[in-house]
């Protein structure tokens, strides 16, 4: 290759990189890949999640700071490079009716604006590959879908020097491929569950399916599976640096890793552009521009 292959992860929150496509990031940084997060907010709204530290009352003052920290660790963990978009959370509201967004946040930010952040960090880097997520953001959290829809003008945007003028956000460049994060999907969820029940042990996905049947949740189309269950244990490490975020003793680690490798050693992602000829299902992100790079 006369040219190193280059992915970027945009992600709303720290911690959402270690959650949505880790253990793939890993793997391509095994490869000699290089992968660069970006992160459109600090997150300075997430509730500290982890009841071993709640009610911490320097967290609760300092939770950007706590939090900043808390992905440079992932960070390094995962071998990757990270920057900051610079916006701020817009938190999750709750309640019926809903109360409105807070003044200032990612979520309230104009498209083409919040847009152009992203083209000069696509134009910098120059990845060939992109990740983001799909319109409902993966789950309905404001800055998820501000995510989403960043990303896909930014995707288009990085090459529209009318758009986006080179003297203001440097030389044009086009990605060839973008995706969707896919990772929660049903037929991952229900392999695992199935897995667990005929081996006589609890399923904590039990809930979440009869969720999924009382929400009518569409099925996405999963054309791109990444082979990385050798990186698991790195993903769960970079989980669990995000402190504030995740309890090591909850949920998210209930699933024996052999069980996790053995079921389900992959994870997901939608093709939602392509410019270069790719033939689905894809087992690689860089399906179809290895070959040219």
């Amino acid at each position: 290759m006369t040219e190193q292959l280059r992915l970027m992860a945009v992600h709303a929150h720290p911690d959402d990189e270690s959650s949505k496509g880790a253990a793939t990031m890993a793997k391509y940084v095994s490869e000699g890949v290089d992968v660069l997060v970006a992160t459109c907010t600090g997150g300075e709204r997430g509730s500290i999640l982890n009841p071993k530290l709640q009610g911490d009352t320097y967290i609760e003052e300092h939770i950007h700071e706590v939090r900043a920290k808390e992905m440079d660790e992932a960070r390094e963990i995962l071998g990757v490079r990270q920057e900051w978009l610079g916006y701020v959370d817009s938190g999750l509201p709750e309640g019926d009716p809903l109360p409105p967004l807070p003044e200032g946040c990612f979520a309230l930010q104009d498209v083409d604006e919040a847009a152009g952040r992203l083209v000069r960090l696509i134009r910098s880097f120059r990845p060939q590959v992109v990740t983001t997520y799909d319109e409902n953001g993966g789950y309905p959290h404001p800055d998820h879908i501000m995510t989403h829809k960043i990303s896909m003008v930014a995707f288009d945007g990085a090459a529209d020097t009318a758009k986006y003028p080179e003297a203001e956000f440097g030389p044009a460049f086009q990605p060839q491929k973008i995706y969707f994060n896919q990772g929660f999907n049903r037929p991952r969820t229900v392999a695992l569950h199935e897995a667990l029940l005929s081996r006589g042990m609890e399923s904590p996905y039990g809930d979440w399916l009869k969720r999924w049947d009382e929400f009518e949740r569409a099925e996405r189309t999963l054309t791109t599976f990444v082979p990385c269950a050798e990186f698991f244990e790195i993903r769960d490490k970079a989980l669990i640096a995000h402190a504030t975020q995740i309890d090591p003793d909850g949920g998210w680690f209930r699933i024996p890793m052999e069980i996790q490798k053995e079921v389900w050693p992959t994870e997901e992602y939608e093709l939602a552009k392509s410019l270069v000829d790719t033939s689905l299902p894809e087992s690689d992100l860089f399906e179809g521009i290895r070959d040219n790079a």
